[in-house]
């Protein structure tokens, strides 16, 4: 009879732990789910661009507004959404080309790349279950080393994103192993580009004079079996800095690497990128000279379809459709500093061809932004370029000025 009420009593307690647990994880999900942080980040921005060529100046006034929200923690589980809209104030006084939302195209008007369009910009899944591995799926922003070569063009109002899977390792000392997978991109004029590329990025920074990388980006952009945007670039890059005395560090880096043909590209496809700075930093004040070469035979030249272009080769973005059939060599010199909090910058570039060496322009880039709080900052940027005649490019002038507020 006891065992009896021992086996009922057993039973009874297990019919009433199971709703228990089942209570138990469905109040922690909800605890994450609800837990979480929600994100605003609005940025008011004037542009202003005069080209030679164009009658009319481009006025552009826009307002960038993403609204986001991160879970809690849920068994090594996270998600993210984030909506962008990015809408103009006052006159439609610029141009937008191509894609489904251009504006004034063609037109008087010089470009400025800012659409009004409204989209999911994010909505991932991250798992961190795994030790000393980060696991990200759905739409996100991926930007690798410098964005030179895969990043979000952040400078724009609607910045670029990926579907993608991205994997990243760090198990092994002072080394991070990245693996992405690319199913579709999201440029900064709302368009949507089909991929099936990969990216893999190897980075070792145990020196301590310096971190090596070491990358393979496999581009296969665009509808299948249509090559134009794809190709394989492999590449080496090493930076650092080294102290010197205690008011002066001497900073170098250097980058290699080839692009080849790959997937549906044409045979023939073969040009190298090599980068050289050097620069020091003396009691805050920072100054760089550096050679930039994107090779080029007249007929292809190395191309960077994924990277944040705007942060190279000039503010002014003459380069930033696609890199000229000659190459493009980028000698520049820049100088900086943050004096009472304020960010200033100075930079100085001269370009010409890789195939033949002709002079192709020169420009001026001046930046002031100021940082108040965690919350709120605002900045001054311009830029100028100058062309050589016969050079296929045109004189121009851009303007910003902007605040931003992030919560």
């Amino acid at each position: 009879m006891v065992k009896k009420i021992h086996v009922l009593a057993l039973a009874s307690a297990s019919f009433l732990l199971v709703p228990l647990a089942q209570a138990e994880v469905g109040h922690n999900f909800t605890e994450a789910l609800t837990g979480g942080k929600a994100s605003v980040d609005m940025r008011l921005r004037m542009e202003n661009v005069s080209q030679d060529g164009r009658d009319e100046d481009a006025n552009a006034l826009t307002l960038r507004t993403r609204l986001g929200y991160l879970t809690g923690d849920y068994e090594g589980f996270k998600a993210f959404a984030e909506m962008t809209n990015t809408s103009a104030l006052g006159d439609d006084d610029y141009r937008v080309p191509g894609g489904p939302f251009q504006k004034n195209n063609p037109s008087d008007y010089p470009v400025v790349a800012d659409p009004e369009l409204s989209r999911i910009n994010q909505a991932w899944v991250s798992y961190s279950g795994i030790a000393d591995t980060s696991v990200k799926m759905g739409r996100q922003r991926v930007i690798l080393d410098n964005a030179r070569f895969v990043g979000n063009v952040g400078w724009r109002q609607t910045e670029q994103v990926y579907d993608a899977l991205v994997v990243a390792n760090t198990s092994i000392q002072d080394t991070t192993l990245i693996y992405g997978y690319v199913t579709r991109a999201y440029n900064i004029f709302g368009a949507e580009v089909a991929s099936r590329s990969h990216l893999l990025n190897a980075s070792y920074n145990g020196f301590s004079f310096g971190k090596i990388t070491g990358y393979a980006y496999m581009l296969d952009l665009g509808p299948e079996d249509d090559g134009s945007g794809d190709s394989q670039t492999l590449g080496l890059s090493f930076g650092g800095k080294q102290a010197l005395s205690e008011d002066f560090s001497l900073l170098y880096n250097l980058e290699f690497a080839n692009q080849s043909e790959y997937a549906d590209a044409d045979d023939g496809r073969d040009a190298n990128y090599t980068k050289l700075e050097l620069g020091g930093s003396f009691m805050g004040v920072t100054a760089k000279i550096a050679q930039e070469k994107l090779g080029g035979d007249g007929t292809y030249a190395f191309q960077t379809a994924l990277a944040t272009k705007h942060a190279f080769n000039g503010w002014a973005d003459t380069f930033v459709v696609a890199t000229p059939g000659g190459g493009l060599v980028d000698n520049y010199f820049s100088i900086g500093g943050k004096p009472m909090g304020v960010k200033l910058l100075a930079v100085y570039h001269a370009y010409a061809s890789d195939e033949g060496g002709d002079d192709i322009g020169t420009e001026i880039n001046l930046l002031a932004a100021k940082k108040f709080t965690d919350n709120y900052s605002a900045g001054l940027k311009y830029a100028s370029y100058s062309a050589e005649d016969n050079s296929g490019t045109a004189d121009t002038d851009k303007v910003w000025l902007w605040g931003q507020v992030k919560f």
